[in-house]
């Protein structure tokens, strides 16, 4: 078929009759499937069910240094947890600092704690004039819901297929000393699967910040969520990156196995300078007196190195390729030829993009929904949920099984149709 541009009026409205009839069909069927979130499907989690038996009642419950893993203490997290994680994001053990379950909690915390606080000596964020914050997009909208809550002031920085618009950032960071930092997913990210290059990570390292308090906000959730093995990303280390630039202190780096293990019982890990790692000691030894050390060393046991990790994310690429590529292909098949929308291939991640006509995201999100199919909002990829072109939608293919990944496609491949007609009808 000719794309809906070149189609006259009379057949436009004749497009939109039989589109009409196919959406009313498909509301009739009942369907249910929320794709809001990038959760794992089952045949994922059951990967990590025999992590279940390696502690039981026989277990000698003993780490390092003669650890029990039952008590209280370790505050920074047992010394096999930390090396694990040293030896996953390729950092010395001692810029390593682990958590709980979740890297949010992490980041959340390190935004209050520098409302409260401040960071480095510096006069905390909450009795300054102005805060504010760099936020790439299409982006992550739990990152931007952080830095919304506590009322901190978001700036929009576009990305191409190398990351964020580095002369922007180094016009606000090393200008203005109220951009106190900038939210990142450099590898794989969400939603667009962009992959940082080496140019983009060096100048990140090399920014010379007007605020001596401005931090990296280095959130790596998709360092090994790779769906093609045979072609996996690669980008530079910003632990290495900083300290050759001279700013040590200048990243705050997230990981987690949220979506390697189980997202409710996983284990999620600070990598920062040990400077930085010492400052916040001070407070988190105020919050907690450790966290789950039996579940630290559950991930230890089962994994036991880096590249049980590895082997153990081929599995999950094999479940989720073909979910990723069914989607791709029905968006090829079903939208290619028809000039209404555009979107990345990724390598990795969770996550397609989809951009719409401008001002059409809403309105398919909310077909979407009328039909039975509940997506990401429209306008969640960016800060104060205000897409200002209104094309940005997230598609999340992870959780639904193949089947109803289908049925999933076929209602937004038209949805996508019935709004991009009806905008041009308006014309």
């Amino acid at each position: 078929m000719k794309a809906y541009k070149d189609l006259s009026r009379e057949e436009l409205q004749a497009v939109q009759t039989e589109l009409q009839a196919q959406y009313d069909k498909l509301k009739e069927a009942g369907i249910k499937l929320d794709m809001s979130r990038g959760k794992p499907g089952t045949d994922q989690l059951d990967l990590s069910a025999p992590m279940l038996d390696v502690l039981n009642s026989k277990s000698a419950f003993k780490g390092a240094d003669n650890v029990d893993l039952r008590n209280y203490g370790v505050l920074d997290g047992i010394k096999e947890a930390k090396e694990l994680f040293a030896e996953l994001m390729e950092c010395p053990a001692d810029h390593v600092m682990v958590f709980g379950n979740s890297s949010l909690t992490i980041m959340y915390d390190l935004i209050s704690r520098a409302m409260v606080h401040g960071i480095g000596g510096n006069t905390p964020w909450c009795r300054q004039d102005k805060v504010k914050f760099l936020c790439p997009v299409p982006g992550y909208d739990r990152h931007f819901a952080i830095t919304e809550s506590f009322g901190i002031e978001m700036i929009t920085i576009p990305m191409d297929e190398n990351g964020p618009d580095m002369d922007m950032v180094e016009e606000y960071v090393n200008h203005d000393a109220a951009v106190k930092g900038i939210w990142n997913i450099p590898k794989y990210s969400n939603p667009t699967g962009i992959v940082y290059s080496d140019e983009v990570v060096r100048r990140f390292a090399n920014l010379k910040p007007a605020a001596p308090d401005f931090r990296i906000y280095w959130d790596n959730a998709y360092a090994v969520h790779h769906l093609y093995i045979d072609n996996k990303a690669q980008i530079l280390n910003i632990v290495e990156e900083c300290e050759k630039a001279g700013n040590p202190d200048m990243y705050y780096e997230l990981c987690s196995t949220s979506k390697i293990t189980f997202p409710g019982a996983g284990v999620a890990a600070l990598i920062t300078s040990p400077a930085n790692i010492a400052e916040i000691k001070k407070t988190v030894t105020i919050q907690t007196i450790g966290h789950d050390k039996l579940n630290q060393m559950r991930h230890v046991m089962f994994f036991k190195n880096a590249a049980g990790i590895h082997a153990h994310m081929e599995k999950h690429a094999a479940i989720l390729k073909p979910k990723f590529e069914a989607v791709l292909d029905c968006l090829e098949q079903e939208l290619g030829s028809l000039e209404i929308g555009s979107w990345i291939k990724p390598l990795g991640g969770y996550f397609i993009a989809f951009d719409t006509l401008e001002g059409c995201a809403k309105r398919v999100v909310g077909l979407c929904k009328e039909a039975g199919v509940v997506m990401t909002p429209a306008g969640s990829t960016y800060p104060y949920k205000n897409d200002p072109a209104d094309t940005s939608i997230r598609i999340a293919p992870t959780l639904p099984t193949p089947e109803e990944l289908k049925q999933a496609c076929e209602v937004f491949v038209l949805c996508v149709k019935l709004a991009s007609v009806e905008k041009y009808l308006e014309a």
